[in-house]
């Protein structure tokens, strides 16, 4: 089982187990939550398509710009994304055939292949990471707001 997968089934257990009920004021929380993250999806992929990008080949992207140095390879992307290693071996090898990702050697190990970006994928997503950041800093207060109501 995956970490996420895992993580997901105990923290459901963990909830199933406990005594206490929801609210309608929590309903009300939990659907907000996830209209604003749906609403962020959307956002996301609009913006990537403007960009000539699925949202895949957008997350893809930014897994591996932001992967530490000597850490970006295809089983990376495949676990940040959730992801089989043979669809983000797919994935991966459209963004080549794109222009925007390298395969390079590794140099502690000549089997593995290392991923980077290439200059327009940088463009590329430095535009998008712009514009997704100023779309969190406006989300933020409502995204903070509706976890306080969760809290309580």
């Amino acid at each position: 089982m995956s970490d996420a997968r895992f993580y997901s089934a105990t923290v459901f257990d963990a909830v199933m187990s406990e005594t206490s009920t929801l609210t309608e004021a929590d309903y009300a929380a939990l659907a907000d939550f996830r209209f604003s993250l749906r609403r962020f999806q959307a956002f996301s992929e609009s913006r990537a398509a403007e960009c000539g990008l699925t949202p895949q080949q957008h997350q893809a992207m930014l897994v591996i710009r932001a992967a530490p140095p000597e850490t970006s390879t295809i089983g990376h992307v495949a676990e940040r994304l959730i992801l089989k290693p043979h669809s983000a071996t797919g994935l991966v090898d459209r963004l080549v055939a794109l222009g925007l990702v390298e395969r390079r050697a590794s140099p502690n190990d000549k089997r593995q292949a290392l991923l980077a970006l290439t200059d327009l994928a940088h463009d590329k997503l430095d535009r998008l990471s712009a514009t997704h950041r100023e779309e969190i800093r406006r989300l933020r207060p409502l995204l903070v707001d509706i976890l306080e109501k969760l809290e309580g």
